[in-house]
């Protein structure tokens, strides 16, 4: 990624379509209920986020959910979201998801992505893939990352999939607490591992994490900013200056509608510059 042309870097971006295989519309009912959430329909190609980004001149990290053996529908493929980053390597980096029930299939898909397919990074869902973070099927998986010496985004806190659906689409909330990690950060030491979103309604809990594990970082994905909780922000100017990031959560909210709410919502004029791109850039190692 060509940082030095950009403003930013969103660490936190959706592919909600994909080009390479037909829409499986079976349980297309978590996207309705996520449309009513975040009041939100939009869902564009690859191609088309990365064009939006780069009239921004934001760089991007993309990544899907892969949930198949929890919701039982067919994931983008990783390797199409890796080979768009290949394609525009200025201004995107891939992610993979992979679903932590496929064990070692799922160790041997990471370390070919990683291999074959350049991918930076890894993200998991605990509330969407149906699993605690530290149940020990997830190990071989995160042995392959931190092998790698790669950054792993885990979802905390609330879900705005399964929001309003019966039995909440019968997804678990408490997979998604954040003091979940503190056992990941402890037997991955050298993993880098990035609690999304804030983390309602644990956010005490996230920051506690964060403060005590120094491979712990937060992004700020999923709201707008003027809604942060008052001590996420204040750690975010003081104690973990150095590793928060932006992130949106692009399509469902627009980095343009983030930034703007940013700019307002109590942070430090010299902390900024280091959320937007500072911080993303010593984490995905830019500059080695």
């Amino acid at each position: 990624m060509d940082h030095r042309n950009l403003i930013a870097i969103d660490t936190h971006t959706h592919a909600e379509v994909s080009c390479w295989n037909p829409f499986d519309n079976y349980g297309e009912e978590y996207d309705r209920a996520a449309d009513k959430y975040f009041r939100s329909s939009r869902r564009p190609t690859i191609q088309e986020s990365i064009d939006y980004y780069r009239e921004r001149k934001i760089g991007l990290v993309m990544f899907m959910v892969d949930a198949e053996s929890n919701l039982g529908r067919r994931r983008i493929p990783n390797e199409e979201i890796a080979e768009a980053a290949q394609k525009n390597s200025d201004i995107m980096i891939a992610f993979a998801s992979i679903d932590p029930h496929k064990g070692k299939m799922g160790a041997r898909e990471a370390r070919r992505l990683i291999e074959e397919y350049g991918v930076k990074g890894f993200k998991f869902h605990p509330t969407v893939q149906g699993y605690h973070p530290y149940d020990k099927m997830a190990w071989p998986i995160y042995e392959v990352i931190a092998e790698h010496g790669l950054p792993a985004v885990f979802h905390t806190g609330h879900s705005g999939i399964g929001s309003g659906m019966r039995c909440g689409g019968g997804l678990r909330l408490e997979y998604s607490n954040p003091m979940h990690l503190d056992d990941v950060a402890i037997d991955f030491p050298d993993m880098q591992i990035i609690m999304a979103h804030p983390s309602f309604p644990w956010q005490d809990e996230a920051l506690s994490v964060a403060t005590h594990k120094p491979n712990v970082w937060i992004d700020l994905s999923g709201w707008s900013p003027k809604y942060f909780p008052k001590q996420l922000v204040q750690y975010a100017n003081t104690l973990l200056k150095d590793r928060i990031l932006f992130g949106s959560d692009y399509p469902l909210i627009t980095p343009d509608r983030w930034m703007k709410d940013f700019e307002e919502a109590g942070f430090k004029p010299e902390v900024m510059p280091g959320i937007l791109k500072g911080n993303a850039v010593r984490l995905l190692k830019l500059d080695a």
